[in-house]
């Protein structure tokens, strides 16, 4: 199978070459652009939904669900075209088309059109554009880095989600409270168009390794759509790494859609905290969630890949139960948001850069696109429900009872992934299996 060409593909390159690799460097740039557009957008909706729409907390959860019901429908078509595709391309697209779809809604702020039916269109719009992007530059790094740089690249790439976090949430809450939803869509549209410019400076040829392994005279052996969904189904199911990661991350997904949906309507209405200290709350994560990155790069190595993963589930997910216990709108209760939000975003960067490098490491090249894709799709599939399940219980219960309930269900995913391999991983992850041949 062919890799690309490039500096870092010697042998000989150490891996502080990674920083020195100009394709690398923009690939980085775009990812941070991009997730800066995405982790603004997710709050500007939501908060414009709850504060200028008067939305309720069933409405709240259809939005969110109708954002995230991509996920389900479309991530194991995004694998399957992903390894058949450029990922550069796919990226360039969808960062050009998430920027049209936000300029469209600024526009339509501006006409007065911007009511809950267009903020679906351009939830579901986003989400679906958004699918694509994240399995593609999670396939984009295998076939730019060499094996033993995977985590230092990963690790470079969450953080870039990590200053999107620290710096979207914020800005989105802010523009929403002090400006308009209008300003605040514009402004998404503006980070992915600088995405697009970014990620359509990569020079470095890229192999796509289904286009490359068919014989010409055998059109037979190229496999079908579906054909390479059923590979990545059958590839995950037969691996028991990647379905504890499936397994932990649907309950942690479903949990956290839940708590999240329930935490938007908690923190303005219980808490009577404004938009902007909303944004900021959320923000504390990004810091964290920076630290976590850095971490990621050291832990593993030293404790375990099995112990990182359980332990920082178990501090990371634990900080959310002390949330229901906050009143009012003081500076103390604040400074509690943000030191929970902090916890919780170091741990749960830890744990998902530990397991994105796991998910590498054991998965063939040829396959990168489908497992990322598959477990997206598992994982993330039931985070529509979770967002509905979570306007219900908040409906039925209250808020406080609601986030609590919510909250505690999070606790669910470490005790699965303490049940599984995951937690005997030792420092040195395994290598992939053969890789499976094509459907016929």
């Amino acid at each position: 199978m062919r890799t690309p060409s490039s500096p870092s593909s010697s042998p000989s390159s150490p891996s502080s070459a990674l920083w020195r690799d100009t394709d690398f460097r923009r690939l980085w740039a775009g990812q941070t652009a991009s997730q800066l557009g995405e982790h603004t957008t997710l709050v500007v909706l939501p908060l414009f939904a709850v504060l200028t729409l008067d939305a309720g907390a069933g409405q709240l959860g259809v939005l969110r669900a109708v954002g995230q019901a991509p996920i389900l429908l479309l991530s194991l078509l995004a694998g399957a075209w992903v390894d058949r595709w450029r990922a550069r391309t796919v990226m360039v697209l969808t960062d050009a088309a998430r920027a049209v779809a936000l300029g469209a809604a600024a526009v339509a702020g501006l006409l007065g059109l911007l009511g809950l039916p267009a903020l679906f269109v351009v939830a579901f719009t986003v989400g679906a554009l958004s699918v694509l992007f994240d399995v593609a530059y999670q396939a984009s790094l295998v076939r730019m880095v060499r094996r033993d740089q995977l985590v230092r690249g990963n690790s470079a790439l969450e953080g870039s989600r990590s200053a999107a976090q620290i710096g979207g949430p914020a800005l989105g809450g802010a523009l929403v409270s002090l400006l308009s939803a209008t300003v605040a869509a514009a402004a998404g549209a503006l980070f992915f168009a600088v995405s697009f410019v970014s990620l359509r400076r990569i020079r470095r040829p890229e192999s796509v390794p289904e286009r490359v392994a068919p014989v010409p005279e055998r059109p037979e052996l190229v496999a079908p759509v579906r054909g390479r969904i059923r590979e990545g189904l059958r590839f995950v199911a037969g691996n028991a790494w990647l379905r504890a990661v499936c397994l932990a991350s649907a309950a942690f997904q479903l949990s956290f859609a839940a708590t999240m949906t329930v935490y938007l309507l908690f923190l303005p209405r219980e808490l009577h905290l404004t938009g902007a200290t909303v944004g900021l709350a959320l923000a504390a994560t990004g810091p964290g969630a920076l630290l976590g990155s850095v971490l990621a790069a050291r832990l593993p190595g030293r404790l375990g890949h099995g112990v990182v993963l359980v332990s920082a589930a178990v501090l990371g997910n634990g900080a959310l139960l002390c949330v229901p216990a906050l009143y009012g709108s003081s500076t103390a209760t604040i400074l509690a948001l943000l030191a929970v939000n902090f916890v919780f975003g170091t741990f749960s960067q830890l744990v998902n850069v530990t397991v994105m490098s796991v998910r590498q490491a054991v998965t063939p090249h040829g396959m990168q696109g489908r497992a990322a894709a598959t477990i997206t799709f598992v994982g993330m599939g039931f985070t529509p429900l979770g967002s509905l399940l979570g306007g219900l219980l908040a409906q039925e219960w209250g808020l406080r009872t609601g986030l609590l309930m919510t909250a505690a269900g999070m606790m669910l995913s470490p005790v699965l992934m303490a049940a599984s391999p995951l937690a005997r991983l030792g420092r040195v992850l395994p290598a992939p299996r053969e890789e499976p041949r094509p459907t016929e």
